[in-house]
């Protein structure tokens, strides 16, 4: 077996390496253009007002509550048929893009990862300490500068662990993408089992090569965090070496 894995790392690491670019892409441009979408949305669904939270609302419960390869098959085999009937288009030049699954996939792990990450700002959001906001208003600061001096900093200091866990969510998820022909880290595994009939050590690379992801993902996050909290260790930091009152 050990033979057979060296075979395959050495045959087909071409395979496996294009295979990690694609995964990798497919999680930076997921996570970044997720996070930016789950911003507007966590915002509204922590409104006091039922009308400005019921779409937010609605697209979250959706996108969360339906199984992520249901979204993928929906929008690849669903909307891709729809764009594919659309008298004329075959013949004109955006076809090339609107034929290619990347898209598609790319589409679908956007919206879900702005579903998950919405309701972890939101959750973020609402646990604020009220005081704060309160002194912010009372310093005349608007509502667009307490978000951004703030909430949001007060926010990414707590939600920052689950943010790290939705990330790596997101990297595993991404093997779904494989099912709708992508080429990406576990398609390249089944494409090599295809060629090679190897299922373990074609699925043993890639395993090793997705821990290896998450180690550097899970060391990276934590210097973020450690970042985020710098005050309060400052803080910490005070408290520890203030002078006790004398008598006591």
């Amino acid at each position: 077996m050990f033979e057979d894995l060296l075979y395959v790392l050495g045959k087909y690491d071409g395979w496996l390496w294009d295979g990690f670019l694609l995964t990798m892409q497919l999680l930076v441009v997921a996570v970044f253009f997720g996070t930016l979408l789950a911003i507007p949305l966590a915002v509204a669904r922590a409104s006091k007002k039922l009308s400005i939270q019921a779409v937010p609302f609605a697209f979250i419960y959706l996108f969360r509550g339906t199984p992520l390869i249901a979204q993928l098959f929906m929008m690849y085999y669903g909307v891709g048929q729809l764009v594919a009937n659309i008298d004329g288009i075959q013949d004109h030049w955006t076809w090339t893009y609107l034929r290619d699954p990347y898209w598609y996939c790319l589409l679908t792990f956007i919206l879900n990862t702005a579903a998950y990450v919405a309701e972890i700002m939101r959750g973020g959001i609402q646990n604020v300490p009220s005081g704060e906001i309160e002194a912010a208003r009372a310093c005349g600061m608007s509502p667009f500068t307490t978000y951004r001096r703030i909430i949001f900093p007060r926010m990414w200091q707590m939600i920052w662990p689950a943010y790290t866990n939705d990330v790596i969510f997101t990297l595993k998820a991404t093997s779904l993408a494989s099912t709708v022909t992508m080429m990406e880290l576990t398609g390249a595994a089944r494409k090599i089992v295809a060629r090679t009939a190897l299922p373990y050590e074609a699925f043993i690379s890639a395993g090793v090569i997705y821990l290896i992801i998450v180690y550097f993902l899970t060391f990276g996050f934590k210097g973020i965090e450690r970042y985020l909290r710098r005050n309060e260790r400052r803080k910490d930091t005070k408290t520890i070496a203030k002078p006790s009152p004398a008598g006591t």
